[in-house]
């Protein structure tokens, strides 16, 4: 499968639209690179680029977008809400998908070293990419911002990692680096800047300094206003959101604003954000408020409402939410994005995959559905209201179950494929035959790994759907029948896929 690297430059200029304009036409033009977001403040002067490609695609997308910043911006005449110390104040590198962290740490490398050696920029990394251990956190390597450049750069500590040690005043310096998902999140206020600032500093790990730390791990914060809003920001970075999520940012905000009598009024999102980040927000408003949702769209929703994130302008998940641009710009979109009546040609046709454990799959998905449609007919009617809690808890491991069987139709083939391919390897020399014998190996240990997750999700559904059984609504009496032999079929498909696997 294809790699796909995240690279999200912050220039330092939010006002002139022909420049943000400008700088976005420099990453989309470039080949290999698709612009997922452009998102400028005024307030600020800063706008935030969000683009992914291939390693090589972004450091080259990046570049071509620094080049034009060089001709088009100026820091000697730059003023702005958000702290900055260059032109490209900060470009990291984020891994996306079949990449690693260190495939991202060399594209932070290569793409400061021709910074540097192009523009004759000071260029320094940070992060995952940080040389030193002192140069991991931006807030250190920016402190004093641009203002302070000539003075800092004439201290041997803090030489450049790429480029010279001289200030370039008409562009300032860059920090470029690798790092895991950065999730930049504002809590909207009607109060001052001050005040917003002082929440700031009680939640931030950095919090007032080393005696005094803020309560959130893994969070940076300040406090500012948007003049364009008339509203005062507390601003935030999640460096990892698993750490510290959205709603425990949102809810510790709201909960120093109520101390101090400040009213909430929303929060933003800046830039893109993970659908596990929403959905984990979700789950957690879920379960405070007792409430059942299951469909991926209305939790969205559900996040969307209760942090306010269309207080300042509408949110598009299908704009917003990094998994569905990525999966809006794939040309292929697998065996579950065809037709029904083109998924049965193609399992028809003259080729090993789609074969048997694609169909199972999806035999296995439908099952789960007809247990979940069982589940909602017999839910949330007048004549059948003493079940909604037993209802409430048998659905979710169907729907879930439905998601998750429904993704193994493709993972499936995709795994047949590649032991196929090994199997096409060269021979010739004990060298080629070495590589063929383990590169078969594992493609037969991915393609049995496959039928086994599929039998252990549908045995794992079991217990629920016998209890179903005896609380359902009988209207749907055949429905929970044909579930029931769909999956005494599906549990046992995948045995009778071994026997061709071993030999």
């Amino acid at each position: 499968m294809a790699k796909l690297v995240e690279c999200v430059p912050n220039f330092s200029e939010g006002n002139n639209k022909e420049v943000i304009d400008a700088l976005g036409q420099a990453i989309s033009r470039t080949p290999g690179c698709v612009l997922l977001d452009v998102d400028a403040g005024a307030s600020t002067n800063r706008t935030v680029y969000t683009f992914v490609g291939s390693p090589e695609a972004v450091v080259e997308g990046a570049l071509s977008a620094a080049r034009m910043a060089g001709q088009l911006i100026d820091m000697s005449q730059h003023k702005g809400e958000h702290p900055r110390m260059g032109a490209l104040d900060v470009c990291p590198f984020v891994p996306v998908m079949n990449v690693s962290m260190e495939e991202c740490i060399t594209c932070a490398h290569i793409f400061g070293q021709r910074l540097a050696a192009e523009l004759g920029v000071p260029v320094y990394l940070y992060g995952e990419a940080a040389r030193e251990e002192t140069r991991k956190a931006l807030p250190t390597i920016r402190a004093g911002e641009y203002e302070a450049l000539p003075e800092k750069l004439a201290k041997s500590e803090w030489a450049p990692d790429f480029g010279p040690s001289t200030f370039v005043p008409r562009w300032g310096a860059t920090v470029t680096g690798a790092r895991t998902f950065l999730i930049a999140y504002n809590i909207n206020l009607l109060c001052t800047k001050e005040l917003a600032h002082r929440i700031a500093l009680n939640i931030r790990e950095q919090g007032r300094g080393v005696d005094q730390p803020g309560r959130l791990k893994r969070v940076q914060g300040i406090g500012w206003y948007l003049e364009e809003e008339n509203i005062a920001q507390v601003s935030t970075n999640l460096l990892d959101f698993e750490t510290t999520p959205l709603h425990v940012v949102y809810e510790e905000v709201c909960q120093d604003a109520k101390s101090l009598n400040l009213p909430v009024v929303g929060s933003q999102l800046v830039g893109l954000v993970p659908k596990k980040a929403m959905l984990d927000t979700a789950e957690f408003y879920i379960k405070k408020e007792k409430l059942f949702i299951l469909e991926e769209e209305q939790k969205i929703r559900l996040v969307v409402s209760r942090l306010g994130l269309d207080s300042l302008s509408p949110f598009h998940p299908q704009e917003r939410i990094i998994e569905y641009l990525v999966q809006a710009g794939e040309v292929d979109g697998g065996l579950v994005a065809k037709p029904l009546g083109a998924f049965v040609r193609a399992v028809g046709g003259r080729s090993a995959a789609p074969g048997g454990g694609s169909v199972s799959a999806a035999a296995a998905a439908l099952g789960a559905a007809l247990g979940c449609m069982v589940g909602l007919m017999s839910y949330g009617k007048r004549q059948f209201e003493k079940l909604d809690p037993i209802m409430r808890k048998l659905i979710p491991p169907f729907h879930q179950g439905m998601d998750e069987l429904v993704a193994m139709v493709d993972a499936d083939s995709r795994a047949f494929s590649s032991y196929m391919e090994a199997m096409k390897l060269p021979q010739s020399t004990p060298e080629e035959r070495e590589r063929r014998t383990s590169a078969m190996q594992q493609g037969l240990k991915t393609a049995v790994r496959v039928p086994c997750a599929l039998a252990e999700k549908v045995s794992g559904l079991w217990p629920a759907l016998k209890e179903l059984a005896c609380h359902c609504n009988l209207a749907c009496k055949s429905d929970i029948q044909l579930a029931t032999l769909v999956g005494e079929l599906t549990s046992t498909s995948p045995c009778l896929s071994f026997p061709t696997c071993v030999a």
